[in-house]
């Protein structure tokens, strides 16, 4: 059997940076165990795999992996599918094409706003199909600190503290007090695993307010070793929890706020994840992500 593929960087508009993406089409033809096993093959922080949608409105269902496991829901898979999708079945009218994408992943249905533009990069936005909340408690600061490679004097600024939040996807949002500092963390395993016994998170993602780039709000790193993923060069998933930290420690005055928020770069895969929080009553009352994504490569996969 013969699979066509299709890879994509996302959170960029340059290829060879941001967030690569494999999306498999014709998912459909696929047990789970297939789909875990060629996601690893890939080995890239998610490969999509597109099926027949429940809804024939609709313009797939799609499922995520990582390396090691399935997630219900993720930011970059989702503006990449969206951005191929749009590009292979929207038609061009003045070199332009607006698209609308309903995606139906497992933590709900997705609708992504998708603009293409002749000569640019495609640029995708969706509202978060939930919204963050607290999940939890963490451990100390000296074992967080401990499990990246840090000092427990590095962690933490003003007042922010590490906090566990989820919006689909758990996550331990650890602050940083500077870019000297976040650029040293490194995951030690046995740290790590001593510090999250049995707390749920997909991730640690960590976030200072200092950045390489002077138009970015927050410069990030995330890392998820149990999911198979020694570093992400971007995380949407984790850019809309953090929507909820910030409303924790910021409170947010009510109206639209818009940050970009700087990833990668440690790694040599610079992105930039637009983040829209809108606030009504001093409530995150929507989250958007947005980014931009290109197209690499395409092929056939032999199973």
């Amino acid at each position: 059997m013969r699979l066509a593929f299709h890879t994509l960087d996302v959170f960029t508009e340059h290829r060879f940076a941001g967030n690569p993406l494999a999306v498999v089409m014709e998912g459909d033809r696929l047990s789970t165990e297939a789909m875990q096993r060629i996601a690893a093959e890939f080995n890239l922080s998610e490969t999509v795999f597109l099926l027949k949608p429940a809804n024939p409105a609709h313009s797939a269902r799609m499922r995520i992996f990582t390396p090691a496991t399935e997630l219900a829901f993720a930011g970059h898979p989702t503006i990449g599918t969206a951005a191929l999708i749009a590009d292979l079945r929207s038609l061009s009218v003045n070199g332009e094409q607006d698209a609308i994408c309903t995606l139906e992943q497992s933590i709900g249905t997705v609708r992504v706003g998708v603009r293409l533009k002749a000569g640019a990069a495609a640029f995708a936005e969706f509202d978060a199909p939930k919204l963050p909340e607290e999940a939890g408690a963490l451990p100390s600061t000296e074992r967080l600190a401990a499990a990246v490679g840090l000092l427990p004097g590095e962690i933490g600024f003003a007042n922010h503290k590490p906090r566990r939040f989820t919006a689909g996807s758990a996550f331990a949002y650890i602050p940083v007090t500077s870019l000297e500092a976040i650029s040293k963390a490194r995951v030690d395993m046995s740290y790590w695993r001593a510090a999250f016994p049995g707390i749920a998170i997909n991730g640690a993602y960590l976030y200072t307010r200092e950045c390489e780039h002077n138009t970015s709000s927050f410069h990030a790193r995330m890392f998820a070793p149990e999911s198979g993923v020694a570093e992400d060069p971007a995380t949407g998933s984790a850019a809309v929890g953090l929507a909820g930290v910030l409303q924790h420690f910021d409170a947010y005055p009510d109206g639209t706020h818009k940050r970009v928020i700087e990833q990668g770069i440690e790694m040599g895969r610079p992105s930039l994840i637009q983040l829209t929080l809108a606030v009504t009553r001093g409530r995150l009352e929507t989250v958007r992500i947005g980014g931009n994504a290109v197209r690499v490569s395409e092929g056939t996969l032999a199973v």
